[in-house]
């Protein structure tokens, strides 16, 4: 039985779904949403405010500010109250609403920036707004998701070798691209330590991480209109790109099938399946890193309306014609 103090002690690690049975493919996905925080986001918060803490960078009178698109911005509003710190979300207008009224629950202040940047777009209006609240008063102590490599070290310490404990014999590990943290900090552990692990990237579309042009993207938490700090190619094998429907076809097909998870798990789920379908084999051990569950997007990924006027009436009708289809076979 668990019993904890704070919030950021408790954090299901060893929870894995097998997807054969939805997606016709060998995977397994990692559920890193079980926790207070409810997204993989309270490893690295968690790794760079302690770290911070321990070099005397974080005072009782500081106030940490983030730029983030919602999971982050969560976490650290949890270590934020659990500490009796002051936070400030620096955000944009695609965050879900429900993201930002939790973070104002745990007593965090939310800015919400509407006008992007003419060159790196929302997330350049967010880092512009950061600097200038860091000149403005010394009391702001920004930790930098983008570059602080304690980011992308609490999956070196953490993530990666809980999988590798699960799954000795892993052939390919699917990683969502967002900051890179995550992603870098898994495919440089595995390098390291079992090297035949193959490193998937998958990025949404218009995302400019791997060197391609920017374009619209309206679901928050993978992708950048910026270049990653962390990046470096060498460790990733492939790369997987997602257009924005697709991710939102996977996530119903998956809550057709009582699985409700955000948006960036139905982008990692939808690249991962189309990669095993091309380079996969009936023996291929996959994982896939499923960073937070659907809750915080009922009013985006699962409102018909937002989706509809965005992605068209259509989008969803493929999959509500091949799920009952899967149900009536399974029976």
């Amino acid at each position: 039985m668990p019993v904890i103090s704070e919030p950021h002690q408790y954090n299901e690690d060893a929870l894995y779904v097998d997807l054969a049975a939805i997606v016709d493919q060998p995977l397994h996905l990692k559920c890193e949403g079980f926790n207070f925080a409810g997204s993989i986001k309270l490893k690295a918060a968690t790794e760079m405010v302690e770290a911070a803490e321990r070099r005397g960078v974080i005072h009782p009178w500081s106030v940490l500010v983030e730029s983030s698109s919602g999971n982050l911005g969560v976490a650290l509003s949890l270590l934020a109250a659990s500490k009796g710190l002051r936070f400030v979300c620096v955000t944009d207008s695609r965050c879900n609403l429900a993201t930002r009224r939790m973070m104002e629950a745990l007593g965090a202040e939310v800015h919400v920036m509407t006008d992007p940047d003419p060159e790196e777009g929302l997330l350049g209006a967010r880092l512009r707004h950061v600097r200038e609240l860091l000149a403005s008063d010394e009391k702001y102590v920004w930790l930098n998701q983008y570059g602080n490599t304690d980011n992308w070290r609490a999956h070196y310490r953490r993530t990666a070798p809980e999988i590798h404990r699960e799954f000795p014999d892993l052939d390919v590990l699917f990683v969502g691209a967002g900051t890179t943290g995550t992603l870098m900090g898994c495919a440089r552990w595995f390098r390291e330590h079992a090297p035949e692990v193959r490193i998937v990237a998958v990025d949404a579309a218009g995302s400019v991480t791997f060197g391609d042009a920017p374009g619209r993207r309206m679901i928050p938490g993978l992708g950048s209109s910026v270049p990653s700090q962390f990046l470096e190619r060498s460790l990733v094998d492939d790369v997987v790109r997602v257009e924005e429907a697709d991710t939102v076809r996977m996530c119903h097909r998956l809550a057709r099938r009582g699985f409700l998870f955000g948006g960036s798990t139905g982008t990692v789920v939808s690249g991962a399946t189309r990669w095993l379908a091309e380079h996969g084999t009936p023996g291929t051990v996959s994982v896939a890193l499923a960073p937070d569950l659907g809750e915080r997007y009922l009013d985006t990924v699962y409102q018909s309306n937002w989706v509809e006027a965005l992605y068209g009436d259509d989008v969803l009708r493929d999959e509500e014609e091949t799920v009952p289809a899967q149900r009536a076979c399974s029976a």
